[in-house]
Formats: structure tokens, C-alpha cells, sequence
């Protein structure tokens, strides 16, 4: 399993994938795909504020019919006592999608170069 980071997400629903690596495509060809409960949220957030055209319900179910994504249901108690440790970052988005990744033992899939410096399972493969 792959987590794909909000920003990615986005890009994949508006048929951007132009801005993803071939190495990106092929982790996301290759490998179940999920997201953390977190970016539900944070696309809500970006729709109710005009920076994405469609709810969070939509994208997340255009993306679970053409790539199979899925959320993954973890314990958020588990996930927050592990974000509480990851100071580097005050993006509660961030802390947590890196939490769940950290908590899970897998990738985070994004081009953040906060991630990528700081959270050594952050991976952008070109």
C-alpha cells in the first residue's frame, strides 16, 4: 500500500497527471492505493474555499472507481499520539498524513519538500 498526499490527489482528480514522475505513475499502477482519513478533510477545506470545484466526496469517488483509492481506516488516537512527535512541521495536515504513514509503515507520495526532507518513508520517485 501507497498514501498519496491531498496535493496528489487533486492533480489525479483534475486529470493532471502530466504532473506526476513516471515513477510516481508507476507506484500508483503498481500498488494498492490509499489516502488518510486527513485528506478527506483537507479536501473539504479546499473546496469550501474555492481551491478545488468539486466536494470531497466526489473526488475521492472518481478516484476510488478508476484507481481503486480507498481510505484508510486506522485508529486516530494512534495516529495523533504519533504526530505529537513530529515536531518539524506546525501544517496539521502534514503532521498528520506523515503520522499515518509513520504509524502504517508505508509511502507518502508527494512532491512537498517539507515531507520529502523530514519524513524519511515521503517518497517522489522520478
Amino acid at each position: 500500500m501507497i498514501l498519496l498526499d491531498t496535493h496528489v490527489v487533486v492533480w489525479l482528480a483534475a486529470g493532471r497527471t502530466d504532473r506526476l514522475s513516471v515513477g510516481v505513475s508507476d507506484l500508483i499502477e503498481r500498488n494498492r492505493v490509499a489516502i488518510s482519513p486527513i485528506v478527506e478533510l483537507e479536501l473539504s477545506y479546499l473546496y469550501e474555499i474555492g481551491r478545488i470545484a468539486a466536494p470531497a466526496s466526489v473526488i475521492i469517488g472518481q478516484l476510488a472507481a478508476r484507481i481503486g483509492l480507498a481510505i484508510d481506516d486506522v485508529p486516530y488516537g494512534r495516529i495523533c499520539n504519533t504526530a505529537a512527535g513530529l515536531t518539524w512541521t506546525r501544517d496539521p495536515f502534514d503532521r498528520l498524513q506523515a503520522a499515518h504513514a509513520v504509524y502504517r509503515d508505508v509511502p507518502l507520495v508527494t512532491k512537498d519538500a517539507d515531507l520529502l526532507a523530514n519524513l524519511p518513508l515521503a517518497v517522489w520517485p522520478e
